[in-house]
């Protein structure tokens, strides 16, 4: 491998005059100079020693993101637009899968700290979070993502679940349906709490009663006469076991608001193997916005998070506090769209496609739905 001895030998001058070249300063070279350094490194295949550098800047240029479950399509495309903005500036992004156990999820945020990256991404585990005073006493500038951490004075970069939610409720109503309800998990996380009280606002101000959730698993047997609440964890399997028990119990629910795009493909083929048509039987509005929400049948409505501006503000305010590590925390809430498909009613787009031609949401939710006079007392 050559080294820098070597290229300044080729080049006819010193190796702290190939630095500055190559570091663009502290010194400026004259422009033949530079040149001959250039054409040095290039004939040599040259490298800079990376960890060298890193040690004699105090730098590595890397980050770390630790996420939940890195096989959830969610958290993928929120990783594939922070690593894009993160690469955009400059930083290499190194991922920690800590598949929702707080023990790895600390193991991770360890390692990272002893690897000297130079900021953190955060998505919590719903668990406890040991790591919390450990990484404080490190110093490393971090921010939570998509996961609200209470009590805890770090910058936050969300959307708005509450109105989501609100706006996803709000436009099945539009469609005329009258027993919303509601599958939901993980428990203890805030966007699953979130969504659920918008989901119960939305029927509260329209006239509906909502279930409580009591017991930890439903809310229909407490109050039968109110929307249900099933409570169940993130993925498909769980939305499919989630959908079959509610489904297969009442019958009577004429749409559903799902907290997440996973769980509603879930739903999906539970109400198929039920009987139930989607949307004849049963709209379905979810939450999150991934892309393979587009390829199911029907394609799902879902509310949209706008991946890619969340992933540009996470790395700018990440670099923010590297730069200043005294700033006060930030908290920055994000909208979220409707992309009304044909799992609600809405006509379900031609040939797979993901956001070309589809129908966003107005600020009420309801765009897109049907006007049904005999349906109007929502």
């Amino acid at each position: 491998m050559a080294t820098r001895q070597d290229v300044a030998q080729l080049a006819g001058t010193s190796p702290s005059v190939v630095s500055y070249v190559l570091n663009d300063g502290p010194r400026s070279v004259a422009p033949a100079t530079k040149e001959r350094v250039l054409a040095a490194v290039r004939q040599l295949g040259y490298r800079p020693n990376a960890v060298a550098r890193s040690l004699r800047m105090s730098q590595t240029m890397t980050l770390g993101l630790v996420v939940p479950d890195a096989a959830n399509p969610f958290f993928a495309e929120l990783a594939r637009s922070l690593e894009g903005h993160a690469w955009a500036a400059g930083y290499t992004l190194l991922v920690g899968n800590t598949v929702d156990d707080p023990a790895r999820e600390a193991g991770y945020i360890r390692t990272f700290v002893d690897r000297h990256v130079d900021g953190l991404v955060l998505i919590p585990s719903h668990g406890d979070q040991p790591w919390r005073a450990e990484l404080a006493r490190s110093g490393v500038p971090s921010i939570v993502f998509d996961r609200e951490l209470e009590g805890v004075a770090a910058s936050h970069v969300l959307v708005d679940n509450v109105r989501g939610a609100q706006e996803a409720t709000e436009h099945l109503l539009a469609h005329g349906r009258r027993r919303v309800g509601c599958i939901a998990g993980p428990l203890g996380i805030h966007p699953t709490v979130d969504r659920v009280v918008g989901w119960r606002r939305a029927l509260e101000q329209a006239g509906f009663k909502a279930g409580s959730g009591s017991g930890g698993r439903t809310g229909w047997e407490a109050c039968p006469q109110a929307a249900p609440l099933l409570h169940g964890s993130f993925g498909r399997l769980d939305g499919y076991r989630s959908g079959r028990a509610l489904l297969s119990r009442d019958r009577s629910v004429d749409a559903l608001f799902v907290t997440s795009d996973e769980q509603a493909a879930g739903v999906l083929r539970a109400a198929t193997e039920l009987g139930i048509r989607v949307p004849d039987d049963l709209a379905l509005v979810s939450f999150d916005g991934i892309a393979a929400g587009a390829y199911t049948c029907p394609a799902l409505s879902t509310m949209r998070q706008p991946f890619e501006d969340l992933g540009g503000t996470a790395v700018r305010r990440l670099l923010e506090r590297m730069r200043d590590p005294d700033l006060a925390p930030t908290r920055d809430v994000l909208p979220v769209a409707l992309l009304a498909r044909g799992s609600c009613g809405c006509p379900d787009p031609a040939g797979g496609e993901h956001d070309e031609g589809l129908h966003e949401g107005t600020t009420d939710g309801t765009a897109g739905a049907p006007t049904d006079p005999e349906n109007d007392d929502a």
